[in-house]
């Protein structure tokens, strides 16, 4: 059964991203008419270790296609103390990414600062 797996690592501090707001978005096929439109799959808060409790997508839910991760960075930054300036260098970091094979696991990682952010697929 595949599954959708995200954590945060701050790399300002060293340390997880806990506290984080992210938001699962399955974007509509081009082929389906609704080319553009996105639909709010999950959202959840990063735990202290910088991770979600649970998979954001799995079995059914977690289908062909392509997806987008959106982090909350201004604002775990702002909170975190950081003097950002008016609007931030980063307020939401936006990954888009497709799954071309849903019946595995995809782990997606952020490593991000307030000035930028690296991501990869992960295991």
């Amino acid at each position: 059964m595949g599954k959708l797996t995200t954590h945060v690592l701050d790399t300002a501090r060293g340390r997880p991203g806990a506290g984080i707001r992210v938001a699962l978005y399955a974007l509509d096929s081009p082929d389906a008419g609704a080319a553009g439109r996105r639909r709010l799959v999950n959202s959840l808060v990063t735990n202290a270790d910088g991770r979600a409790d649970a998979p954001l997508a799995e079995g059914a839910a977690f289908t062909r296609g392509t997806w987008e991760l959106v982090f909350s960075v201004g604002e775990y930054f702002r909170g975190a103390g950081f003097e950002l300036p008016d609007p931030p260098f980063l307020d939401q970091v936006v990954l888009r990414f497709g799954t071309a094979s849903p019946d595995t696991h995809y782990h997606v990682p952020l490593l991000v600062s307030p000035w930028s952010y690296s991501t990869y697929r992960g295991s």
